[in-house]
């Protein structure tokens, strides 16, 4: 990475602009001029520190304040890599995986979970079922490339719960229901925010508490009738929502 550590060589030691914020405004120059593509991995806090010929605490408070920012992502095991292109998703009623095709950002899925089960209340209420019918109860995880970004919990009514595992790892949800005849036209949805479970952070590779994006959503048909009911988690720093807002 010798090209990279030229981007410090006229670092201004002595001046009024604190180096943490040298340095990382020169970073954030480099991803964005593409020197450092996505994916990237940068050295650890020591060795940057080391070569930089900076304290330990200076390179540490610049590479916070990319993370902070969305731009660089610490993962366990992994060390600090450049963050892919942040997923921007309008509030409307389309997939995540349309999404992300559509941004072309290689997405793949893992099921984690596929069984049928007699739901919980919530989900009852949401399907506006019976106590004792059973549903489709899926969860997935969603990467691109190989990072990991959302984690999908879905429930789906008696008439819609024969998906396969295998179709759900190479189509869509949605795509999958339209094919069964399902005209989904309307969405209660609720966005939040949250700390990690301790099942979430082992999946996005962070530590249980770490913030994540949330979304509950509950799908309708054209008749009315509810034909999905999903909770999702995300890593924030791949999310923004967009929605357009009217004067009344």
């Amino acid at each position: 990475m010798e090209s990279f550590q030229s981007l410090f060589d006229d670092l201004e030691r002595s001046g009024p602009v604190p180096l943490y914020f040298q340095i990382a405004r020169r970073i954030e120059g480099a991803i964005e001029s593409g020197m450092l593509p996505p994916g990237t991995k940068l050295d650890n806090e020591v060795k940057l520190a080391e070569d930089l010929k900076l304290s330990r605490p200076t390179v540490r408070r610049a590479i916070q304040e990319l993370v902070t920012s969305g731009l660089l992502v610490r993962r366990r095991g992994i060390g600090t890599q450049v963050v892919h292109g942040k997923i921007s998703r309008k509030v409307e009623l389309s997939s995540l995986l349309d999404d992300l095709t559509r941004d072309n950002m290689n997405p793949s899925t893992v099921v984690l979970l596929h069984e049928l089960v007699v739901p919980p209340g919530d989900v009852v209420e949401a399907l506006d079922l019976q106590d004792s019918t059973p549903v489709l109860h899926i969860k997935r995880l969603r990467l691109t490339g190989n990072d990991p970004i959302a984690l999908l919990e879905n429930y789906l009514p008696p008439e819609l719960s024969d998906i396969s595992a295998e179709q759900l790892e190479s189509q869509g949800l949605y795509q999958l229901l339209r094919a069964k005849g399902a005209t989904m036209r309307v969405a209660k949805q609720r966005i939040g925010a949250r700390a990690a479970t301790r099942e979430e952070g082992e999946h996005f590779g962070r530590p249980a508490g770490s913030p994540v994006l949330t979304m509950t959503r509950t799908v309708y048909d054209n008749g009315g009738r509810a034909v999905e009911f999903g909770v999702h988690a995300y890593l924030p720093e791949m999310y923004s929502f967009e929605m357009t807002l009217v004067d009344r």
